[in-house]
């Protein structure tokens, strides 16, 4: 494998963006999570995450393998936590709708992934990071922990208020 790299999405991508999505759907309710089972994330999410310039893929060999949404600014469900931040007052950006294709699952691209969207926050100025996955996802609960990700609590999901998130952060 080669050619391993992280690029800001264009609108071409949208329908590789939109198959990964669904292959983390399929991967997450076989897991038993009811994560992005309501139809979340819609296509003109993605496409508005495109639109922004803020939607990121992995290429490798050429072909889009994984996606992320980079948020920069406050996330509102971050304001109410059952914890507390590391630090609560420094500016933070925020990983979302991270998902990898199937087809490449088993060959650790998640942490190339992951790495290359933490060495993107650093450029952009960013030293917290956050992002939230649902309690069932050890998946990304065990790639954000590799990472130096810590738990800090629970947030409500910005999509479902009645559930719950666990909530991770990074402190560089």
């Amino acid at each position: 494998m080669a050619g391993i790299y992280l690029r800001v999405a264009t609108e071409d991508d949208l329908d590789s963006i939109i198959s990964i999505i669904k292959d983390a759907q399929g991967l997450l309710k076989a897991d038993g999570s009811n994560q992005w089972q309501n139809g979340y994330p819609t296509r003109q999410i993605i496409m508005n995450d495109i639109q922004s310039g803020s939607n990121y893929v992995l290429i490798v060999d050429g072909k889009v393998a994984a996606t992320a949404y980079l948020m920069g600014g406050e996330e509102p469900t971050f304001n109410t936590i059952e914890g507390s931040w590391n630090r609560p007052n420094e500016q933070y950006i925020t990983i979302h709708r991270i998902a990898l294709a199937s087809q490449y699952h088993g060959l650790h691209l998640g942490s190339y992934l992951l790495s290359n969207l933490i060495t993107v926050s650093v450029m952009k100025g960013y030293q917290n990071i956050r992002f939230d996955t649902w309690p069932v996802n050890k998946r990304m609960q065990g790639l954000g922990e590799r990472f130096g990700f810590e738990y800090r609590g629970m947030i409500q999901d910005v999509y479902d208020g009645n559930t719950k998130e666990w909530a991770y952060e990074l402190n560089l």
